[in-house]
């Protein structure tokens, strides 16, 4: 039996996947597994009995990735479950900056009592006519499972696509319409697109990327669409670019003191993941991962692990999280056979400074051989899956 804790309302569309080999505890401490959205995990201390977070959703800068990774807790994301959602408040942000929606819908709202509306309307419209998008240029940056979905649509519309991604995947690369011109050098974006869209976590070199050197290079009137994360865009720069008119338009879905209330900002209250099917698909999602790795011991999605699949268990598994230092599958395959444990099948796989290797065995494990495992210098967490 497994015990789940979540510390936000968790989709019950997800929830439902759980077997009753589950159950809801009704504190983290004890708990398995956890699952969460956007509560905040820096504080919290977590015992030894949990193995693995789940975030229903793709950021995770809310959890602890290197305590979690420390202490054998494998923490999973939900890539692409939300991307549907996301590119369609994009498509609707391009859709706003390039016609002036909004201002329309405040002038008929600040006229509502006018008898004369219609007539009137006819008069005012002007002041709101924007352009089309269709034969404009879009760039993207970042092409992961949002950027793709935005490029693809955006080539329905009838835009003219730039994408830049020096990382991009195999499974993206498949996703994405061959009528998209792949640019390797990001100023080609800057200097050529109309609209610039960016898709990209933040890391240490994607934060304030978007700045006044990079803004310096765009057209005049740009405009920058930001639904990945507000510190990709340095928040003054942006703000001296909207007052002096080199940006004809940022929207964002990231509300701050800086850019509340600026004027030709079009700041949305984080709405991009916030539908109904997104929740659901990023539970389910999260659900998925974690039964996988609790009952399989695979690991996919993970943020601070690499990812190992052996496929569905059908003995017993030995699982051990370790530091990626050498030497570490000799002493363990040393050590089983010490004991007399015949290894039927086994795989080892790192990232960065973390490793995880998962053996098949013919007979059962003896308590002492996991506590020896359990003693060699760099292992994190052994589990015995049967």
């Amino acid at each position: 039996m497994y015990k789940y804790f979540c510390l936000n309302p968790i989709s019950p569309v997800g929830l439902e996947k759980f077997s009753d080999d589950y159950v809801l505890a009704g504190e983290m401490a004890g708990a398995d597994a956890v699952l969460v959205r956007s509560a905040g995990m820096h504080e919290l201390e977590f015992d030894k009995d949990l193995k693995a977070i789940a975030r229903a959703g793709a950021g995770v800068n809310n959890i602890p990735l290197d305590k979690c990774a420390e202490q054998g807790i494998v923490v999973f994301n939900t890539p692409g479950a939300n991307a549907n959602g996301v590119k369609e408040l994009v498509i609707a942000g391009m859709l706003l900056a390039s016609r002036d929606i909004l201002g329309g819908i405040n002038w008929v709202q600040e006229n509502e009592e006018d008898g004369n509306i219609a007539k009137d309307a006819e008069k005012a419209k002007k002041a709101f006519a924007g352009c089309e998008i269709q034969g404009k240029k879009l760039g993207v940056i970042g092409l992961g499972a949002i950027g793709v979905l935005v490029a693809n649509a955006a080539t329905h519309l009838g835009m003219e696509v730039y994408g830049y991604d020096p990382y991009v995947s195999v499974d993206s690369a498949w996703r994405l319409s061959r009528s998209i011109h792949h640019t390797k050098n990001v100023d080609e974006i800057y200097k050529e697109c109309d609209y610039i869209t960016i898709h990209v976590p933040a890391l240490e070199d994607t934060k304030g990327m978007i700045n006044k050197n990079a803004i310096s290079l765009m057209k005049e009137g740009v405009v920058i669409l930001n639904f990945a994360r507000d510190v990709l865009v340095n928040s003054e720069d942006i703000v001296d670019a909207l007052v002096g008119g080199k940006v004809g338009r940022y929207v964002t879905d990231f509300p701050t003191p800086e850019i509340a209330g600026v004027k030709h900002a079009i700041v949305i209250p984080h709405l991009g993941a916030s539908t109904a099917e997104s929740e659901d698909n990023c539970a389910k999602m999260a659900v998925e991962e974690l039964k996988d790795f609790l009952e399989n011991g695979n690991i996919r999605n993970s943020v601070n692990f690499p990812a190992c699949d052996m496929g569905v268990r059908d003995k017993t598994r030995i699982t051990i999280l370790h530091r990626n230092i050498p030497n570490m599958i000799g002493q363990f395959t040393a050590l089983l056979a010490k004991d007399n444990v015949n290894i039927d099948d086994m795989t080892n796989k790192s990232r960065g400074s973390y490793a995880y290797t998962m053996i098949d065995v013919d007979n059962d494990v003896a308590e002492d051989v996991v506590k020896g495992l359990e003693m060699i210098e760099g292992v994190l967490k052994v589990r015995v899956i049967a």
